[in-house]
């Protein structure tokens, strides 16, 4: 099929040779389209819009062949949350609490904890009710409950919310997972402890805890002394070893105690070197070995995590490291290897490999994903795999058989080697019966909760079958046939029909109405032409409404698009004819004619002509068919014209001057002929005219006049003042403060703002207006006293002032108007070398002046989205140079090119803004100062440094390397070193920040409070950087206190 536009031209391409009076029921059919042939399936890739009777590829694909069952459900099959047959029980990861899992997981597989646990006294479970919620208390009775449901659960996972709850543990905070285990460990010890039963109480003793010496020997006299200590694991350092049999020995090494670290020994009585090793004495049935990959790093002062490969064996001999025991077991097997996943020691992921003991197979529990290696051996080679970068990437080390390598492994668990040939019986743990039947209840929950979701699955089926056989039925009866009646419905209603993913609504139609109730041609597009037994079928089951039938097809919309359309066409011939009749050289009278609009008339015919045919003004016919046929341009335009006054004059606006008159701007208007004004007429039959003769404007002309005598009189006074301030226009022989003249006891002083717009009076007088007062208040408090001292003119509040020679000061307090007199006194004393003492007339205020420069200061403290600017600085304490020098106006400039300069680089002074100065004279608001006096509107407060009373440039300059930054008073260090990062990929604590040599360090302090003001700038010092930048904003954490397991269950709280 075409493409939509085609079929729109298509569709209109009679109008050519159709007037409107003419127009037949055919010429309507062939304008809404009826006749055009229905696309058949495969022969479209999408819809065809434009084609009514196109209804392929609206959604009608996915219900006419074949369906699966699955597709008329979103449920997820609830078996696949059931646990199969021989596999474990998963736990859910409730955040960040995948280390808590792993150790449960290794913990239920210790059988003999198991079974003593089970053995715990637990009366409220005993004699609960099954009708209600089991609500464990105690840390033994969740551990209890846990272990049944990972038991003999029939849910592929359970959640340890309740537990996890019951220690208190944030569940989005990743925390020490070996520091959970001891922890853990040591409350279940005490836990176990208060139980009735005494074999319960040192279990965890018995399974986990083992027992060394602390050997001394003195070296002057031999004296050994042996101090006991008991021992849950073993924490062996990994830094600078390759297999496990290394931590071990360097656990046991000897270690010298010499200068401030020897040894007090009983028998010498005096300090001694000696030498220090550990014995290991006897070893737990459970022997839990800590490999040490978090470390401290003291260059950072900070965590880090050594990825170092460590080859570590299935059997573990550790006769070689025990005193001789007669009778104790030394051979082990391993039964447990716990995983960090991850380059940072601050996030990650942790899993468990746990061996079965009944079965001997291994797997791997990563939170609620359960997977059993194939065969009976170790696989972690996967979990090696580190998706991130490592920063010196080490390649994996080969492993002899029977042995492993990991560079994640942080724990092994291994088990003292059984008697072969044992009993599954006498080693496999049964669930105690009043655990059991907390557990019976939990399945039959879970049973019940899968029966809700099959059922709904089912109505869900049952429901999208219906609808299947329905869409089939009524897909089959859309079509409608040539001759037979139909009915139009709007195309979205059917897509959504046919969208089983949304309730179907009642048709609506309303949107696609004339103004007449009628289907608009305009709407064609966006509905489809179907049967009128399909639309009868569809209003039956649905509803809505108004039905568009074949009477629908409305005659007035169609015979005003036709007669639109041939105005269309007749404008662009006009176009042609007029653009040819413009270039003949004019003979005769003539019209004037803006040549704005000249060059834009038809563009203005057509916006007319677009606009009108939107906003329907046809709409006034009384029925349809009937009305009045206007086929005339002039008749047309003209009742277009007959709206609102702006409609009326859009052409030859631009030139009309502002009196209604005939504007004087000659240049702006052209003489064409009456032919050509007569077609111009024809479509703006309302625009003003004026013919050749048409005088200008009387009042333009008179104002004209006086604007002239107005400049020539301006440019007098300009001149005139000029050369009687000649110096002080070019800014030569300047007086100065730091230099006072030797032949002047008094200089006068005026606002900057005030020389600084006479000057571009002076430059531009045509163009600026005069200035007539000097304004001199402003510069004063309201006691009438000044505002500035001679010294702090001179160190930067000169750039408020301008100062004037005694003759100038003449000069302008007879051509301006002066409100207030100032001037600065030398009194020099007789007696030669005496530094000569300076006054100002009127007097100093000092309240008034220590009030300012206090609000000065607080304002400096308080400010909100201001800029600051941070320096990078090179590991040799350099700054980064900017290759690229200041712009600055040369002072050989010409004095227009150094005001367009200035204005192109922010205009004015926003240290002294004139505009500031304007609005106080107009009686704005002025700074109230802390003794609740008002300060000068003239004194803005600046945080820009003058340095010798020389007025310089506010705008920084901005070196390579630095890089701008929006803060606020009241926002941390902590907050700006975030910041910080963002924009240099820096890491917040590897950040060394300092403002005018001083560190800043405090990162709860605010930068008010430590000296950071707008326009300051603070020098970076970066660290070495980290290698894992994906893993920056987790690695922030570091700069937060250190709590652990604070506030939890773990530690009593």
């Amino acid at each position: 099929m075409a493409p939509r536009v085609q079929l729109e031209k298509a569709a209109w391409r009679w109008v050519e040779h159709v007037k409107p009076e003419e127009i037949t029921q055919e010429h309507i059919e062939l304008a809404y389209r009826i006749n055009l042939p229905a696309c058949k399936r495969g022969a479209c890739r999408r819809n065809c819009k434009g084609n009514p009777n196109c209804l392929v590829g609206i959604g009608e694909q996915a219900w006419l062949g074949e369906i699966d069952e699955n597709a008329f459900h979103n449920i997820d099959d609830p078996n696949s949350e059931r646990r199969d047959k021989n596999t474990f029980v998963g736990l859910t990861n409730l955040g960040a609490t995948c280390y808590v899992n792993t150790f449960l997981q290794v913990w239920f597989h210790n059988l003999e904890l198991r079974r003593i646990l089970y053995q715990c006294h637990n009366s409220r479970a005993q004699e609960h009710d099954t009708d209600t919620d089991y609500d464990p208390q105690s840390i033994s009775e969740h551990l209890q409950y846990l272990f049944a449901l990972l038991q003999n659960s029939n849910r592929k996972y359970i959640d340890p919310s309740g537990l996890v709850k019951a220690l208190g543990l944030d569940t989005g905070q990743q925390q020490d997972a070996q520091e959970f285990s001891k922890l853990f460990l040591s409350l279940l010890e005490d836990t176990l402890s208060k139980q009735k039963n005494p074999n319960l109480h040192n279990v965890i003793q018995q399974q986990f805890c083992g027992q060394f010496f602390y050997v001394t020997v003195c070296n002057q006299c031999g004296r050994s002394s042996a101090l006991p200590s008991r021992f849950y694991e073993l924490e062996l350092n990994i830094q600078g070893h390759k297999n496990l049999t290394e931590c071990i020995t360097e656990f046991l090494k000897e270690e010298k105690l010499d200068g401030e670290n020897r040894y007090f020994c009983e028998s010498c009585q005096s300090k001694q070197s000696a030498t220090r090793r550990i014995k290991l004495h006897s070893l737990p049935p459970t022997l839990n070995l800590q490999l040490m990959r978090f470390v401290f790093d003291r260059q950072t002062g900070h965590k880090k995590k050594l990825n170092t490969f460590i080859s570590f064996p299935e059997q573990l001999d550790m006769e070689p490291f025990l005193e001789a025991r007669p009778g104790q077991k030394s051979v082990y097997e391993l039964s447990a290897v716990l995983i960090h996943r991850g380059i940072s020691a601050y996030s990650g992921h942790y899993i468990a490999h746990v061996k079965d003991a009944l079965t001997g197979d291994w797997y791997k529990f990563n939170d609620e994903e359960i997977e059993k290696m194939e065969g009976k051996k170790l696989q972690l080679g996967i979990e090696e795999d580190i998706a991130e970068a490592v920063k010196s990437p080490s390649r994996k080390p080969k492993c002899s058989k029977g042995y492993h390598c990991s560079r994640n492994a942080y724990m092994l668990v291994y088990k003292v080697q059984a008697e072969e040939h044992l009993d599954l019986s006498e080693t496999s743990v049964e669930v105690p019966a009043f655990l059991q039947r907390l557990v019976d209840r939990d399945n039959h929950r879970f049973e019940e909760w899968c029966m809700e979701m099959s059922d709904m699955r089912k109505q869900s089926v049952d429901k999208g079958k219906a609808k299947h056989e329905e869409v089939k039925e009524l897909y089959e009866l859309l079509p409608a046939r040539d001759g037979e009646q139909y009915e139009f419905i709007p195309l979205e209603w059917l897509k959504k029909w046919l969208d089983d993913s949304t309730a179907t609504k009642e048709i609506d139609t309303s949107l696609f109405l004339c103004s007449h109730g009628k289907l608009h041609p305009d709407k064609v597009a966006d509905c489809k032409r179907v049967s009128l037994q399909a639309a009868e079928l569809l209003y039956r089951r649905y509803g809505g409404g108004p039905r568009l039938d074949g009477s629908s097809l409305c005659r007035d919309c169609v015979s005003w698009r036709c007669r639109v359309l041939r105005l269309k066409n007749q404008l662009n011939e006009d176009y042609k004819e007029v653009s040819n009749l413009v270039k003949r050289t004019l003979s005769g009278e003539g019209y004037w004619v803006g040549k704005a609009s000249l060059r834009s008339w038809r563009q203005l015919a057509l916006e007319q002509l677009e606009e009108d045919e939107h906003e329907g003004k046809h709409s006034d016919s009384q029925t349809n068919g009937q009305g009045p046929h206007t086929n005339n341009i002039k008749e047309f335009c003209s009742d277009l014209s007959g709206g609102t006054e702006e409609e009326m004059k859009t052409f030859n606006e631009d030139i009309l001057c502002s009196h209604g008159g005939l504007s004087i701007l000659e240049a702006e208007r052209k003489l064409v002929s009456p032919e050509v004004w007569s077609k111009l007429r024809e479509y703006f039959p309302k625009a003003p005219e004026f013919t050749e003769k048409q005088e200008a404007c009387r009042q333009c002309l008179t104002l004209e006049q006086e604007e002239k005598d107005n400049e020539a009189v301006s440019k007098m006074m300009a001149l005139d003042q000029k050369n009687q301030l000649l110096n002080l226009f070019h800014e030569k022989n300047r007086p100065t403060l730091s230099k006072w003249p030797q032949n002047t006891d008094v200089l006068y002083v005026v606002p900057l703002f005030f020389v600084e717009e006479w000057r571009k009076f002076i430059r531009r007088p045509t163009k600026s207006s005069p200035v007539s007062n000097v304004g001199n208040s402003l510069l004063l408090c309201p006691h009438g006293g000044f505002m500035f001292t001679y010294d702090s003119l001179i160190s930067g509040d000169a750039q408020h002032i301008a100062l004037l020679w005694p003759s100038e000061w003449e000069v302008i307090s007879r051509l301006f108007i002066v409100d207030q007199a100032i001037s600065i006194h030398c009194l020099r004393e007789s007696t030669e070398g005496s530094t000569p003492q300076y006054t100002t007339q009127p007097e100093l205020c000092w309240d008034c002046r220590e009030s300012f420069l206090f609000q000065q200061q607080k304002d400096l403290r308080e400010y909100n989205q201001a800029t600051i600017y941070i320096r990078k600085v090179l590991e040799d304490a350099r700054m980064v140079k900017d290759v690229t020098p200041e712009m600055n106006a040369s002072s050989s400039e010409a004095e227009e090119e150094r005001e367009e300069h200035l204005k192109l680089e922010g205009g004015e002074d926003p240290d002294f803004s004139q505009s500031a100065l304007l609005q106080s004279q107009d009686g704005a608001k002025r700074l109230r100062l802390a003794d609740g006096t008002v300060a000068p509107a003239a004194l803005p407060v600046t945080t820009s440094a003058k340095v010798g009373g020389i007025r310089r440039s506010t705008r920084h300059r901005k070196l390579r390397g630095e890089k701008a930054l929006i803060v606020s008073a009241n926002q941390t260090l902590k907050e700006l070193k975030i910041q910080i990062m963002h924009a240099f990929s820096v890491a917040p604590f590897d950040q060394n920040l300092s403002i005018d040599g001083k560190s800043l360090t405090d990162d709860s302090a605010t930068l008010g409070s430590l000296g950071v003001v707008p326009e300051s700038i603070i020098c970076l010092k970066a660290d070495e950087p980290i290698a894992d930048y994906a893993a920056m904003d987790d690695a922030y954490q570091v700069r937060l206190p250190e709590e652990g397991f604070k506030g939890t269950g773990l530690l009593g709280h």
